[in-house]
């Protein structure tokens, strides 16, 4: 009988080692490595046998092919990021940080397609059922017909589900909490996530169902576990938001039945929540127009019109480096637009410390805010307000050139929405735009735009205060220089 090959699993990042140490040598992390059979089991492949293979049959790639049939929650935010509402047969794994939100989100999404008449089943491996049912009293959902269950053992679910009819919805919160007995390991690690969610996505695909898997995430902001869950979903959702704003939003980071790039935007209130249509009113909602450092970019999320404040705050640094501090944005990408502010426009920003905050805690990946950030520079450092009814984006080249961007019309039409009047643009995007409003300015090159913040205004003079040594700003002419 030939000997049992085994193997050394970290139960960090999942990967595998033929001898047992004490550090893993790909995440770096201590004590990990759990001891495994590879030649059966979970992880391993099936058993040597001598049975022959059978002949596949092959298609042409050219054919019919219907679309996939959808079921919609009647949460427009959340069937926007999926893609028009789950999909039958298909597996999601929704993560994000503790308390910010999954299980409510989920738990209104339950509770509106189970009120349209389908069989949702909430499955709770974190709570027992009367915290679900204490939840769903504040949220006032009591009454829609989910059927909820408090378990944890993957084959006790599986018996379940096949016991009744088919649901249209199976949520598991969380799968770090599932454990099958195929797999001897503790509930949570490597071995047992993977082995739990394998089980679960056969089950979704065999019957048609969807299954909704709920992840924790890591201080790095991944999901826990081993990454190879990720690959085996339909679509992973990541529910963002900061401690202190009381928005939320859902991103998709993959989706094989609709786009990656939609955002759904939900507020935070008391009885649950709140899906906001408009996310350009809640990003501006506090805005101080009169201050200078500050300018409104006009970004796309998805197909989605966005306008956000970009805040930036440039100051004399006591240091000998200064310090380039950065929220919601790429630092890479602020260092290149100080530099090329600095090489192209004479905008002297070296000495200074430069503070840069998307208000409202939203992440852009757009390089068309490159305009906006530069904009909000130049006005901190000259001091100069910008104006309260314009709007900026385009993006910015090593060479100073501003080149145009995608959706301008879009981005037009919601500025107007909300009473912007003026905006500031590529010049190459503001010909291709036929409804371009009059007070729109098309601008080439970023000096430009330099030269006319430097044109609009001066800053008013500051008294001195007495024996200490006054920090001058640049006057506009040395910031236009």
């Amino acid at each position: 009988m030939a000997k049992a090959k085994l193997q050394f699993i970290c139960q960090n990042c999942g990967a595998a080692s033929p001898r047992w140490q004490g550090r893993c040598e790909s995440c770096g992390e201590w004590n990990t490595l759990v001891e495994e059979n590879a030649a059966g089991g979970i992880g391993g492949g099936p058993a040597r046998s001598g049975r022959k293979g059978r002949v596949v049959p092959l298609e042409p790639l050219h054919g019919e092919s219907a679309e996939a049939p959808r079921v919609p929650t009647g949460i427009a935010e959340l069937d926007r990021v999926t893609g028009g509402g789950f999909v039958r047969g298909s597996a999601l794994l929704v993560g994000g940080d503790p308390g910010i939100g999954k299980s409510t989100l989920l738990l209104q999404a339950s509770a509106a397609l189970a009120e349209r008449g389908q069989r949702v089943i909430y499955i709770s491996g974190e709570e027992a059922v009367a915290q679900v049912r204490l939840r769903a009293e504040r949220m006032g959902v009591a009454r829609a017909p989910v059927a909820l269950a408090a378990e944890t053992s993957v084959e006790d679910i599986l018996t379940t589900l096949e016991a009744g009819p088919r649901p249209a919805l199976v949520i598991v919160d969380s799968v770090q909490t599932l454990w099958t007995e195929q797999a001897d390991s503790a509930p949570g690690t490597v071995t047992q996530v993977r082995a739990s969610a394998q089980a679960m996505i056969r089950y979704a695909k065999q019957s048609g169902a969807t299954v909704v898997l709920v992840g924790h995430v890591t201080k790095d902001g991944q999901i826990a576990g081993p990454r190879v869950v990720e690959h085996m979903v339909d679509a992973v959702l990541y529910f963002e938001g900061e401690g202190g704003h009381h928005f939320r939003i859902l991103r998709a980071v993959k989706n094989r039945f609709g786009a990656t790039d939609e955002i759904g935007v939900f507020e935070m209130t008391g009885s649950g929540l709140r899906e906001v249509p408009n996310p350009s009113e809640l990003f501006l909602g506090e805005r101080n127009a009169s201050s200078p450092g500050a300018a409104v970019f006009a970004g796309m999320e998805g197909t989605r019109p966005v306008l956000v404040e970009i805040q930036a705050l440039v100051a004399p640094s006591p240091l000998g480096t200064p310090r380039r501090a950065v929220v919601g944005w790429d630092s890479g990408r602020l260092a290149m637009v100080i530099a090329v502010l600095e090489s192209h426009c004479g905008v002297r920003l070296g000495p200074n410390d430069v503070y840069l905050a998307v208000a409202g805690g939203l992440k852009i990946a757009e390089p068309a805010a490159d305009l906006a950030v530069a904009a909000a520079l130049v006005s901190s450092l000259s001091g100069i307000a910008l104006p309260a009814d314009c709007v900026y984006f385009g993006e910015v080249s090593l060479s100073g050139a501003v080149r145009p961007v995608v959706h301008a019309a879009q981005r037009l039409k919601e500025a107007q929405k909300l009473g912007f009047a003026r905006a500031v643009l590529p010049a190459a995007s503001m010909d291709k735009t036929t409804n371009a409003d009059p007070g729109s300015q098309g601008i080439s090159q970023l000096a430009e735009l330099v030269a006319s913040i430097a044109a609009s205004g001066s800053r008013p003079a500051q008294k001195a205060v007495p024996d200490e040594p006054v920090r001058r700003r640049p006057t506009v002419a040395e910031v236009a220089d």
